[in-house]
């Protein structure tokens, strides 16, 4: 392979990329250097299995993915501003769009969720670190190298370039031919891996590590949340392993099940895409409306409205997300009969959510509501994801369906749904938790900013596309025609408000490093009502000194009234925990090796890389490493310390 076909040549944006790479790179291996942090680096974050710093981790990598597709957003919404911009060319386009949707939704909503998940759901049950600790760090590992994998692909190669869903035969190795759409292949079933194995983390965890007296209707609705959403990541993600696997050897190995020729089914793929697709837009909305049932009860003060209809209507909602895969394809021949029935599911989900918003307002009504930056990104989701969640009842209802689905109305309607209640979920939850992550709250003012900022942009954004959409402007074109031009401009200097306001807030964690007073008690907000806020801040890497009896569904405020702790000096005993280990870091580089190589088809070098992920394997499976004890004297020096006793 020639060097200019290796590396990606000929854009200017490209090349500016590549440079801002290898200093950013070369920035990050001097200051390691100089400050000689190498080792601390090695023991303290590549080799820990302790979930509150892989949850940071998490959180880190998706703020990074974050800006990643919110680059890629603003160049396109440049594009789209006027017609007969030569910006990006077709090919450039093409590539933008797919990443965006696809660094969207799997490698910046789930891991950003998931990563609150890992620092607080063991923080509410009680539980002094994961099921199994060893998988955790292995997930997430998984995501990062798939996530790298992918991101890599717009400067080694070249990125994919058949839309974020990849529809066949579009992407098979006919009309997509060259290393592309493998890095979308690859990059996803490695981060794929590690999503399955974060669910069944989850549901173990949750299951079987509850604090004593903890029963299931008596946790958190966060932690509720959670447990029903590893239940649709463990039955959904099988799907798009499978979907994945069956396309890469289509395209390497040159069998037909996605093919156009030699009895390949190309809707097939269409199936399985969204077999797996709409429960995965589950899987980042429901932890969403568990982070706001959390900070809406907190700042009003109120027990939440309707605890046992939140959970139900969850259940309910998880179930039904595996029933309405059909409403992707009303337009795609599928017959009356089908369409009939998938309708009818589709507005079916929308009870249970409905429910949810009730049962919000439930809570909100007569309260003395708190207006803390957590709670104003709360407030402005529920008619936000109200608007959302009406244009997709429009959409549900197969006739309407056919004027709208291929056109910029559907942008609208998923923009409104995943923005503003998984994105903006995702600031309120990082802003109230972040006390408990770093010993100290982000900035109010600065906040406040951000969050206007944000919210202005993202309504001028997405609103005026709604009505683009209906003036006949189709999705999918990297053009405009003039009469679409005013409702464009305005969408697009909303696209960058959006990016102001992400920007402030980056400032803002800056910002509140090196200014915002350090908290000194582990209730941060002085209303918390969960267990989480029961523990020191920062939180000690045992968690719990004690493990509380819990007998009551806001655990931590009937502990307040009762005026107990998480530290009793006559209960204390030795504390079982994990070693840390390296071996889910090197196992997943070498997959990642395995993973590009197979990317350029260097079958012998994949192999080989392949087998010595095995041999990893083979040595964990010897590993017979069981921990160690933290002693008395060390757990009553740490709590005493940070309770300043």
């Amino acid at each position: 392979m020639k060097l200019d076909e290796f590396f990606v040549t000929g854009e200017p944006l490209i090349y500016g990329g590549m440079v801002s790479i290898a200093l950013v790179s070369s920035a990050a291996i001097f200051l390691l250097t100089y400050f000689k942090r190498w080792g601390w680096l090695w023991r303290e974050w590549l080799t820990t299995v302790d979930h509150k710093k892989i949850g940071i981790m998490y959180i880190l990598s998706a703020l990074a993915m974050l800006f990643r597709g919110g680059m890629d957003a603003l160049m396109m919404r440049v594009q789209l501003a006027f017609p007969n911009m030569n910006f990006l060319n077709a090919q450039h386009y093409d590539e933008i769009f797919t990443t965006h949707g696809t660094v969207m939704i799997i490698f910046m909503a789930m891991p950003f969720l998931i990563g609150l998940m890992n620092i607080i759901v063991p923080l509410q049950i009680g539980a002094r670190d994961f099921a199994f600790p060893f998988l955790n760090a292995l997930s997430f590992w998984a995501f990062l190298f798939g996530a790298l994998l992918f991101n890599i692909s717009f400067v080694i190669g070249g990125s994919p370039d058949a839309g974020w869903t990849s529809y066949t035969p579009l992407a098979g190795a006919a009309m997509s031919p060259g290393p592309g759409q493998n890095f979308y292949l690859m990059g996803l079933q490695l981060s794929g891996i590690g999503t399955l194995a974060t669910g069944i983390n989850l549901m173990v965890t949750i299951l079987k590590m509850r604090a004593p007296g903890m029963r299931l209707f008596q946790m958190p609705i966060f932690t509720w949340s959670t447990l029903v959403t590893a239940f649709i990541i463990v039955f959904a993600f099988p799907i798009l392993t499978v979907a994945l696997a069956l396309m890469t050897i289509d395209r390497i190995f040159g069998s037909q099940f996605f093919t156009l020729t030699g009895e390949g089914m190309p809707m097939m793929w269409a199936n399985l895409f969204w077999m797996w697709g709409h429960p995965e837009v589950y899987i980042v909305i429901l932890p969403a409306f568990g982070i706001f049932s959390e900070i809406i009860a907190t700042f009003a003060r109120k027990q939440l409205f309707g605890y046992k209809a939140m959970v139900w209507s969850m259940i309910l909602i998880a179930g039904l997300s595996f029933l309405v895969w059909v409403h992707h394809f009303f337009t795609m021949g599928q017959g009356a009969f089908v369409n009939s029935v998938f309708s009818v599911s589709t507005m079916l989900i929308a009870v249970p959510t409905g429910v949810k918003i009730f049962n919000w307002l439930g809570t909100l009504y007569k309260s003395k509501i708190q207006f803390t930056v957590p709670m104003m990104w709360s407030l402005a989701f529920i008619p936000s994801f109200i608007l959302g969640g009406v244009t997709g009842v429009m959409l549900g209802m197969a006739a309407a369906d056919f004027q709208f689905h291929n056109s910029y109305f559907l942008i609208a309607h998923f923009h409104y749904v995943l923005i503003a209640g998984t994105v903006f979920a995702c600031f309120a939850g990082l802003v109230y938790w972040y006390p408990k992550m770093f010993g100290h709250k982000m900035n109010e003012r600065i906040g406040r900013w951000s969050f206007w900022l944000f919210l202005i942009g993202f309504h001028v954004c997405f609103f005026p596309q709604y009505f683009v959409g209906l003036d006949g402007m189709p999705r999918r074109v990297f053009y405009i025609l003039p009469e679409w031009m005013p409702l464009n401009v305005i969408s697009t200097i909303g696209a960058f408000g959006m990016g102001a306001g992400f920007a402030v807030f980056v400032f803002n964690i800056y910002y509140s490093y090196r200014n915002s007073e350090r908290e000194k008690d582990g209730d941060a907000w002085e209303n918390g009502r969960t267990l989480e806020w029961a523990t020191t801040t920062p939180v000690p890497f045992y968690n719990f000194a004690t493990v509380p009896t819990v007998d009551n569904t806001d655990a931590f405020l009937a502990m307040k009234e009762k005026g107990e702790t998480t530290f009793d000096e006559e209960m204390l005993e030795p504390i079982h925990m994990p070693s840390n280990s390296g071996k889910p870091f090197i196992m997943m580089g070498i997959l990642f090796f395995a993973s590009f190589f197979l990317v350029f088809e260097w079958i012998t070098l994949a192999v080989i890389a392949l087998i010595a992920g095995v041999v990893m394997m083979v040595i964990r499976s010897f590993d017979y490493d069981d921990g160690y004890y933290v002693e008395v004297d060390e757990i009553k020096r740490i709590e005493r310390s940070a309770r300043r006793l």
